[in-house]
């Protein structure tokens, strides 16, 4: 005897989506390898929500803004940053595109013109090495923090205000080994800063490094491997 079995509507699956991606930007390690996870559930909202050309349109100017290799945002993210492919940095990337299609659930909103205050002395405040409790004691509770609070691994804060329009601020922190061992244990007691990353400019242009952040940069890929 067979029985019918219903099925999730809409709305359901769709607010099931939102809150897998917004689990997924914060542990984007415990999902996939690199951004598998973030590229299917960003692909399955946009299909709910009967809009799939807004995806080519974000991919379009992240290539615009120079992360248009084969290797794309994360191979970007390698070449300035230590320790190679972070999960957290492109997490990031993503966080932006949620935000602006009303997705990220932000555990913290900053009033308007504290998010100004923000903008305004993160690049002078990065000219000077600083740390996560640094960050932290400066600017307050992150409204994403992608990469889980452990002090013995990297992570990304994100900032954002009440005007949607307006950047999110991303503090990208980094704490690793000197050494390529993947069972290396991280040399800092806690993330270091490495760079501070806003505004829609070209990924170039959009990154202050601190003094840490200079020095831990990888050396430039060889033409000839």
């Amino acid at each position: 005897m067979s029985s019918t079995r219903s099925l999730a509507g809409a709305d359901e699956i769709h607010a099931y989506l939102v809150e897998q991606l917004n689990s997924a930007l914060r542990r984007p390690g415990m999902f996939s390898q690199r951004d598998a996870a973030l590229w299917m559930l960003v692909d399955h909202l946009l299909f709910v929500e009967c809009r799939p050309e807004a995806w080519a349109e974000e991919q379009r100017s992240w290539t615009s803004r120079g992360a248009g290799s084969s290797t794309g945002l994360g191979g970007m993210f390698e070449e300035l940053m230590p320790g190679g492919y972070d999960q957290n940095c492109v997490a990031s990337v993503y966080a932006e595109f949620a935000h602006r299609l009303g997705w990220l659930r932000p555990d913290r909103v900053l009033p308007a013109d504290e998010h100004q205050a923000l903008r305004t002395s993160v690049r002078p405040w990065a000219q000077k090495d600083r740390s996560w409790a640094d960050v932290l004691s400066e600017f307050g509770p992150p409204s994403i923090l992608c990469g889980g609070a452990s002090p013995l691994y990297s992570k990304t804060l994100g900032y954002l205000g009440e005007d949607p329009a307006e950047p999110m601020v991303f503090f990208h922190l980094w704490n690793g080994s000197a050494t390529a061992a993947a069972s290396a244990w991280p040399e800092l007691d806690e993330p270091v800063l490495l760079a501070v990353r806003f505004a829609d400019a070209p990924f170039g242009e959009a990154f202050t490094f601190t003094p840490e952040g200079r020095r831990r940069r990888p050396e430039p890929r060889s033409l000839c491997g």
